[in-house]
Formats: structure tokens, C-alpha cells, sequence
């Protein structure tokens, strides 16, 4: 059995939900469909504003899907799961704390912030190489280095299943490779299962086993891509035809260009 299924995930926005201009419900997703397995790093690409992140939030149980089924370690998933692990665009850091303790809160409210889970902290940010800012601010911190401090509070708890909202996308391009690369590294350290939405062809390529590609609002799974690269994966993969097969695909899937078939007539 598959880790995480989602089956005939379908959401309707109703006017109540969309606020005071709103004159008629709005289906963001219809009939979303794919299954993943445990430790796989999925990417959901898409357009912006077609439904990933609606996904994503019905997946963390944040907000209720109109109809279908998300089933994550063989539980339905209906409500706020408190063992994932979020991470969005904005670090939404707390100024006011230190680095360390930004990582640490996610313990203090599950009431678990001991030893262990500081030592888990100092662990985790001198894996994604903060160990020497344990005491700086936030404001003391490049966004690269901020979203690095996001992403060790989200595996701070050792969740079951990590669930990232386009983490690099307010980033330039160099420090996005890099955090494309760290991601890679954290994963392959810890173990964890990842939905990662973007809407970077190449993003998705470079990091995801599986790329789930959706169509425009109304959201649909338009076409599943196993990506075949080696691992561990470095940029030089990029030059490789594998990686330009993907990327191929994925843009088919998208029609940012025309499948081959088209093309050859």
C-alpha cells in the first residue's frame, strides 16, 4: 500500500469562503489523483493559481476538501495533523526570538522542549550550516539563510511527512540552486517524505522522484512524470538528455510546447 493517496480530491470555494466580491462558488480542484510512497520527494508542478496549494492544505488537514479521499500512513486525513511538517514562500520567522528558538517552537507546543530536542535543533542547523547563528535574529539573516531556519523547524518534530509551498521562490537564482541542494542533502539525512509545489519546470526536475503535473484552474492531474536521474544529484545533472527528456514532458504536460507527435506532423 502506497504511503499517501489522494483519490477524486475535488474543492468548491463556496461564496461564504471567497469574502464580499464573490458571486459564485469557485471549483479549485477537480477529481486531483496520485499516490506516493514513503521517503519520495513528489513535486506538484502547475501553473500559479491552479489549485497546488489548495492541495496542500487539504493534505495538512488545514482546510476541508469538498470531496474525494487523502490518506497519509494508512489515516484519513480530515483535520490538522500535528506530526507534518510545513514549510511556505515567507519564513514567517519570530523576530523576537532567537534562531534556535524559532527551530525550538514547534516542541514547546507540543510541550516536548528538552534536551533531546535541542540537541535535534543545534543538530539541524548545523546541517544546513547555521551551526555558528544560534543566537542571531532573524533580521541578522539573508532570506536563504532565514528559509534554511524554516525548514529545520519543520523537521524539528521528525514529521511523517514534509509539506513545502513554493519554500524558494522568493529567492534569486543562486541562492534557489543552493537550497535546491540542501533540500536534497536534509532529505537523504532524515528520511522524510516531501509534497513540494512549484511552478519552476526545472525546480521540479532537479528534486522530485515524481512530478505530478496539474492543468489550469479547475485543477486536474494532467500527466505523472517518474524522474530517472542519479543520485545524489548534482547541478551537472541538468546537461544531462535525461534531464532535458523531464523537462520535455513536464513542459508537454504544461503545453509550453507541443508533444513530439504534433511537432513530427
Amino acid at each position: 500500500m502506497a504511503f499517501g493517496t489522494i483519490k477524486n480530491v475535488r474543492k468548491v470555494f463556496g461564496v461564504s469562503e471567497l469574502g464580499s466580491r464573490a458571486n459564485e462558488p469557485v471549483v479549485a480542484l477537480d477529481d486531483a489523483s496520485f499516490t506516493f510512497e514513503k521517503g519520495e520527494l513528489v513535486a506538484l508542478l502547475g501553473p500559479s493559481g491552479c489549485g497546488k496549494t489548495t492541495l496542500l492544505r487539504i493534505v495538512a488537514g488545514l482546510i476541508a476538501k469538498t470531496s474525494g479521499s487523502v490518506n497519509i500512513g494508512g489515516r484519513e486525513v480530515d483535520s490538522p495533523v500535528g506530526d507534518y511538517g510545513f514549510v511556505f514562500q515567507a519564513p514567517s520567522l519570530m523576530p523576537w526570538r532567537s534562531v534556535i528558538d524559532n527551530v525550538l517552537f514547534p516542541m514547546e507546543i507540543l510541550k516536548r522542549n528538552d534536551n533531546a530536542a535541542r540537541a535535534r535543533a543545534v543538530e539541524l542547523l548545523e546541517l544546513v550550516g547555521l551551526g555558528s547563528f544560534h543566537r542571531a535574529r532573524p533580521h541578522q539573516l539573508s532570506g536563504g539563510m532565514q528559509q534554511r531556519v524554516s525548514l529545520c523547524r519543520a523537521l524539528i518534530h521528525k514529521p511523517n511527512l514534509l509539506l513545502m509551498d513554493e519554500p524558494f521562490g522568493a529567492l534569486d537564482e543562486l541562492t534557489r540552486l543552493e537550497m535546491n541542494d540542501l533540500l536534497l542533502r536534509v532529505r537523504k539525512e532524515t528520511g522524510a517524505s516531501v509534497l513540494f509545489v512549484t511552478h519552476s519546470i526545472s525546480e521540479a526536475v532537479y528534486l522530485a522522484d515524481k512530478v505530478i503535473v496539474f492543468s489550469r484552474r479547475p485543477a486536474r492531474v494532467s500527466q505523472r512524470i517518474d524522474v530517472v536521474l542519479p543520485s545524489p544529484r548534482t547541478q551537472a545533472v541538468r546537461f544531462t538528455p535525461a534531464f532535458t527528456q523531464a523537462e520535455r514532458a513536464a513542459s508537454e504536460a504544461l503545453g509550453v510546447v507541443p508533444h513530439v507527435e504534433a511537432e513530427a506532423s
